[in-house]
């Protein structure tokens, strides 16, 4: 598929046509809030296209400017330059009223908006558009979708990388180039809201508990640390107070009451409290303040996070191997039964890789039917597409399917039809056409999972994300979470469940990002990860009543850094009444890392699959 380059006509669709404000920041560490912006620039294009204004400047940080090796910003070229605070002004007129764009835009939205709070105001910014997300979407023929490939792929020269006026230039070139791509497939913009906030504020992490959770509080037992504590009701100390020495003798502070929670602090256990209802139906103990008061003189040393169990290093790697074999019937929510494991039936094995290379979407039929020929294609050596995209070689028409809004692209495009016949190994071998078919398209080399398949993490690369995609007309909303776990596949502290509400852990080892209303990312840094973590479990859940079969399936991807080319792919459908569904996991084996594709689904919802590893859930 040809498609535009920067030098191509601006899209005519309606729904593109914005006012676009085009930002690149470079900044001296990689945490909004706690590092800072070094660099700036904007450039405004009108909804055709045309250039309206444009901005930029170095900042004076007021910190160390962090790694000069990559931007070449040292002190001394910042030390004339002027503060955010001087600048905001100009800089928030250009954003006004428009779209911001930026190339991984949650990374620059997030730094702008930490900027503005500090000088007591806020990013007017409304919606924001990614377009490393979007090109994820078009799926250009291109090694991988760094600002340098995308640009010699859409036909613009970058001259100076790192460099926030360049990069901005060239991040025009590629927007035209996206948009007119997007255009040909007809794909409806990847646009995020964003409403204007007031509530950022500078970075200040939550210091988690150094020690491992050691249980209940025993009768006139000691407190020993990590100790998970919840206080409720008026006490005398002020809570601030409590809380404050409390957290200095090394116990966990709760804000709400789980099965493990150690003890729970109250002055009246006949209130009607919700930490008091759920204390008593878990069993957990009671004291009141004055004997607590007693109990923090005298707090017994606790084991620390990261230190190893009983056993040696070869001991543990050694029960590490058991679990390769039998984590396919190891429920991963050991204390929520599982209602429903969603296994599609597959093809029988040793039918070869006849589609091996192409690019599958599967267009109408029921649910059932369209997760059957997924899992056809899959087990054929194909991968299965949720979304038109450049990358896709066939399309299975099932019944209803030709009414598909797609179709009318899909034809322009040339892309050949197949009815659920197609699928069929018989049919397939005979079919010479098959060759001829993919001249002139890229082959898909990403290795495919199917689900439960592993594969290893290159020892290389610390950080990797698992990003999941859905279909783009999807109604409801669909959140992704992660759970960072122990050997006891639980979260060591509820700062280990990463979701919407709390999207970065505070040590920064696992984030989420969204980047666009289909698409949401888990980042684990597995070089920082405390080592009594285990394994980082990626789900999604939807919001309300709907279920996956509204949904239909859910694409992942892992990756490592941004913008990189994605090693494993896997396409995972849950049933039709499920709405929660594990999605990934990379775990430790040995001293290594494993990815998997669990693609296992549940009835319940978000609060109940978090309760099963071990969150505290306020009722």
């Amino acid at each position: 598929m040809a498609l535009l380059s920067s030098n191509s006509k601006w899209p005519t669709l309606p729904d593109y046509f914005h006012d676009w404000a085009l930002v690149d920041v470079e900044t001296s560490g990689l945490r909004p809030g706690r590092d800072r912006v070094l660099s700036l620039a904007v450039l405004t294009l009108d909804a055709h296209g045309r250039q309206t204004g444009e901005f930029s400047t170095l900042l004076n940080p007021g910190c160390d400017p962090g790694p000069v090796h990559v931007h070449g910003l040292t002190p001394a070229r910042l030390a004339g330059a002027p503060t955010f605070e001087e600048v905001a002004p100009q800089v928030g007129a250009l954003l006004s009223s428009r779209v911001l764009v930026a190339h991984n835009a949650q990374f620059d939205y997030d730094f702008l908006a930490h900027e503005f709070a500090r000088v007591r105001s806020w990013v007017p910014v409304s919606r924001r558009l990614c377009t490393l997300a979007l090109n994820r979407l078009v799926g250009p023929a291109t090694p991988d979708l760094k600002l340098g490939t995308l640009a010699a792929h859409y036909g613009v020269r970058q001259e100076r990388a790192h460099d926030a006026q360049d990069d901005v230039r060239v991040l025009s070139g590629i927007l035209r180039g996206s948009l007119g791509a997007a255009e040909q497939l007809g794909l409806p913009l990847p646009l995020l809201d964003c409403p204007p906030r007031q509530d950022y504020k500078p970075y200040v992490p939550k210091t988690p508990c150094a020690y491992r959770n050691p249980g209940r509080l025993e009768t006139r037992g000691p407190l020993v640390q990590g100790m998970k504590v919840a206080i409720t009701g008026d006490t005398q100390v002020s809570r601030e107070e409590l809380v404050a020495r409390s957290v200095a003798a090394g116990l966990n502070m709760m804000t709400s009451v789980s099965r493990q929670t150690s003890v729970v602090v109250t002055n009246d256990p006949s209130a009607a409290s919700g930490k008091l209802r759920r204390a008593a139906d878990e069993g957990v103990p009671l004291v009141d303040e004055l004997t607590y008061l007693r109990l923090l003189e005298n707090v017994q040393p606790g084991q620390a996070k990261g230190t190893a169990r009983a056993g040696t290093a070869r001991q543990r790697r050694a029960a590490d191997k058991p679990e390769d074999a039998t984590s396919a019937q190891r429920a991963p929510v050991p204390s929520v039964p599982a209602q429903r494991a969603t296994t599609p039936t597959a093809p029988a094995a040793g039918e070869g890789q006849l589609l091996a290379g192409r690019r599958v979407l599967v267009l109408g039929g029921t649910h059932e039917e369209a997760v059957a020929a997924r899992a056809r294609a899959v087990a054929l050596g194909a991968s299965a597409a949720v979304n038109l995209s450049a990358s896709v070689t066939d399309v299975v028409v099932l019944a209803g399917g030709e009414g598909d809004r797609r179709m009318s692209r899909i034809a322009s495009l040339g892309l050949r039809l197949h009815d659920a016949d197609w699928l069929l190994a018989g049919t397939l071998a005979s079919t010479p056409e098959l060759a001829r078919s993919m001249a002139g398209r890229r082959s898909d080399t990403v290795e495919v999972l199917v689900r439960g398949a592993v594969i290893d993490l290159p020892d290389t690369d610390t950080a990797w994300t698992v990003t999941a995609t859905w279909a783009q007309h999807t109604a409801c909303d669909v959140d992704v979470v992660a759970f960072a776990l122990d050997v006891n596949e639980q979260v060591p502290g509820d700062e280990d469940f990463v979701f919407y509400g709390a999207s970065e852990h505070p040590d920064g080892t696992v984030r989420l990002a969204v980047d666009g209303p289909t698409e949401q990312a888990v980042t684990a840094d597995l070089e920082r990860l405390p080592l009594e973590i285990r394994r980082v479990v990626v789900a999604a859940a939807i919001d309300g009543v709907a279920t996956f079969s509204d949904v239909g399936a859910v694409e992942i991807t892992a990756t490592s850094g941004v913008g990189a080319a994605s090693i494993a792919r896997a396409t995972l459908d849950a049933a039709t009444t499920e709405r929660t569904m594990i999605l990934a996991e990379i775990y430790r084996r040995g001293d290594g890392w494993r990815l998997r594709a669990v693609g296992q689904g549940y009835d319940h919802g978000l609060a109940d699959l978090a309760r099963g590893y071990g969150v505290d859930v306020s009722e």
